[in-house]
C-alpha cells in the first residue's frame, strides 16, 4: 500500500460555454474545482502537464492544487475526466475538492505482485478479474494502491477474494468480502482434457447402469 501527493498549479478561467474551444485549440484544458463549502471554481491548465498529473493520481491519490495570483491551496481529487472519443484528446476535468477532516470514497487501483507457484505447475494464466477497491479514507490517508501477493497462491484451484487482502487500519472496505480478485486459468488444453475424462467417466457410468437393467429384465423374463 502507498500513499503519494501530487501537485499542480491552475489558472483562473475567462472563456466560458462554447469560447472553451479555443482554450483546447491552444493545448489547454478548461477545469471544474468543486466541493462542499466552496464556491465552484472555472479553472484551466496546460494538457501536457495535466495529463501528466492525471496519471500520477489516478483517482485515489489527492491532488494539491495551488491558484496562480491565489494564496492557499485545495485537496481534490480527480473525478471526471472527459475525453475525445474520436481523436483521445482530454477536454474537460471536474476536480473534488475535500476537506482534509472529512472520508472520502475512491476506487483504489490493486496491483499483482509476486509469482504463483499453483499456475506455474500448470503453465496456467493469473486471471486479474477485480482491478480496485472501493475505499473510504481520510483524504491524506487514502491509499494510492494495494498490493496484492500472488506467491500465496500455491496450487491451481487457489483463488484470492477481497477478504483475504489486508487494508489499511485506517481504511474501511465498502466492496464485497466474497468478489473474487484473482484465479488461475488452466490451459485450454487441460481443460479439454478434463472435460474428456468427465465425458468418459459419464459414458462409461451410463453404460453400467445400462448393463444393469438388461441383467434385471433377463432376470425377470
Amino acid at each position: 500500500m502507498t500513499t503519494n501527493a501530487v501537485q499542480i498549479e491552475l489558472e483562473p478561467r475567462e472563456l466560458m460555454g462554447k469560447k472553451v474551444g479555443r482554450l483546447r485549440r491552444a493545448g489547454i484544458v478548461p477545469v471544474h474545482l468543486y466541493g462542499p463549502g466552496m464556491e465552484p471554481r472555472a479553472l484551466q491548465c496546460q494538457t501536457s502537464r495535466l495529463i501528466k498529473v492525471l496519471a500520477m493520481a489516478g483517482g485515489a491519490t489527492p491532488i494539491h492544487i495551488t491558484i496562480q495570483g491565489e494564496s492557499g491551496n485545495h485537496l481534490a481529487f480527480a473525478r471526471e475526466i472527459q475525453w475525445d472519443p474520436r481523436h483521445d484528446d482530454l477536454l474537460h476535468v471536474d476536480l473534488l475538492a475535500a476537506d482534509v477532516s472529512r472520508p472520502v470514497t475512491a476506487q483504489v487501483p490493486l496491483v499483482l505482485i509476486g509469482d504463483s507457484a499453483g499456475a506455474r505447475a500448470v503453465s496456467g494464466t493469473v486471471m486479474h478479474q477485480l482491478r480496485t477497491l472501493d475505499i473510504q479514507a481520510l483524504p491524506l490517508e487514502m491509499p494510492s494502491q494495494i498490493e496484492v501477493d500472488i506467491s500465496v497462491m500455491e496450487e491451481p484451484e487457489s483463488v484470492i477474494r477481497v477478504s483475504n487482502i489486508q487494508i489499511p487500519e485506517n481504511a474501511t472496505l465498502l466492496t464485497d468480502v466474497e468478489e473474487l480478485v484473482v484465479r488461475i486459468e488452466l490451459p485450454r488444453v487441460e481443460v479439454e482434457m478434463a472435460a474428456a475424462q468427465e465425458a468418459g467417466l459419464e459414458a462409461g457410468e451410463e453404460g453400467a447402469e445400462g448393463e444393469e437393467g438388461d441383467v434385471g429384465e433377463a432376470a425377470e423374463e
